[in-house]
């Protein structure tokens, strides 16, 4: 059985939130920390709620509202959420005041909001929805995972419409400690110019994306997911190239079938090597366009590199900001997502028009 996107609902860096447009006006970002951009979330949420809500929550809440409306499904079969670090916000707010209050007289809000599964249940909450509720903390295959486990229910027939979805933040602590780590580059540098930057680290983002995926098909929905499969520290490029091939026959497709190519380089010198092998190799002749630049790296951006593949199939059009390449020739008709975090992590989707 196909699983077919039905809605999306993305909150990033850019002002994906807007139905109407197509990154139309990309922003720029010159300091390497690409924080979403507030879709105004009182239209989204009761404001009386939004007062003890921290970012994450807000924007999980926020993209999962804007992906029911664009399926125009108002009750999920279940709610599976992917995240890498949760909500860290909260859980700095009550580790601050552990230490401060010398572990007295403690407010239980952001212990109770510090919890990775907070932002599925809050979801559940606001649509009173009792069925399967599930979150997924695995690095930076979360989101994948919260996929796949969609797939196979809907597979099963134990629901007909699932909420899927992949939602990280960045505090400024995070981003210091990502910083001493090596992971973010040192110097500033513009979004648009990472892949020409070869500093070591990257640039770092957030976001939450979610969609409305269904067993059947309807002219509302935007793609169908042929395949997702992930792939955990290959020992080689070469490996890596087997994986993606094996992921393309087991989908029913050939080589020639893939129409683009969508590859989540960041601008780190070491994790692109890979994507230049690809490129050089396997899929030298398909035309690439790359999504981080816009999104920033963080555990779940392949959210965002769904949500970019879904609107190219259903729109028939690429924004110009992502062409890594020649343009397409024709119909866009199977796109190729790979992705990996940090080289551990490896990821590639399969999707194709409805």
């Amino acid at each position: 059985m196909k699983t077919y996107i039905r809605g999306v609902g993305m909150i990033s860096p850019q002002a994906t939130f807007q139905q109407e447009g197509f990154l139309d006006n990309p922003v720029e970002y010159n300091n390497n920390q690409l924080n979403v951009i507030d879709p105004g979330y009182k239209n989204y949420i009761d404001p009386k709620l939004t007062r003890r809500m921290s970012k994450v929550i807000k924007m999980g809440v926020a993209a999962a509202k804007i992906c029911l409306d664009d399926a125009g499904i108002s009750m999920p079969g279940a709610i599976l959420v992917g995240t890498g670090l949760g909500c860290m916000e909260d859980t700095e707010n009550f580790l601050t005041d552990l230490v401060k209050n010398n572990e007295r007289l403690l407010t239980p809000t952001s212990f109770i909001q510090s919890t990775h599964n907070t932002v599925a249940a809050q979801i559940a909450l606001m649509l009173k929805c009792h069925e399967l509720n599930f979150t997924y903390v695995h690095r930076g295959i979360s989101f994948e995972l919260a996929l796949q486990d969609a797939m196979m229910h809907l597979n099963e027939g134990t629901a007909s419409h699932i909420l899927a979805g992949g939602v990280d933040e960045l505090t400024n602590v995070t981003f210091d400690i990502l910083k001493r780590m090596g992971i973010i580059k040192k110097n500033n540098v513009s979004n648009f110019s990472i892949y020409a930057d070869h500093d070591k680290g990257t640039i770092y983002g957030e976001g939450a994306g979610f969609f409305m995926l269904s067993s059947s098909e309807d002219p509302k929905n935007y793609a169908k997911i042929l395949q997702v499969k992930t792939l955990l520290k290959p020992k080689s490029h070469e490996e890596v190239s087997a994986f993606i091939s094996e992921a393309i026959e087991s989908a029913g497709l050939q080589l020639n079938d893939i129409s683009l190519v969508a590859g989540g380089m960041n601008g780190d010198q070491e994790g692109d090597e890979v994507y230049h092998f690809l490129q050089q190799n396997l899929l030298a002749v398909k035309p690439w366009i790359g999504f981080k630049h816009l999104c920033g790296e963080y555990h779940t951006a392949g959210a965002f590199g769904l949500w970019l593949s879904a609107k190219i199939l259903k729109e028939q059009r690429i924004p110009v900001l992502v062409m890594n390449s020649d343009p397409v020739k024709g119909e866009i008709r199977n796109i190729l997502l790979y992705n990996h975090y940090l080289n551990d992590n490896h990821v590639v989707y399969l999707l194709q028009a409805c």
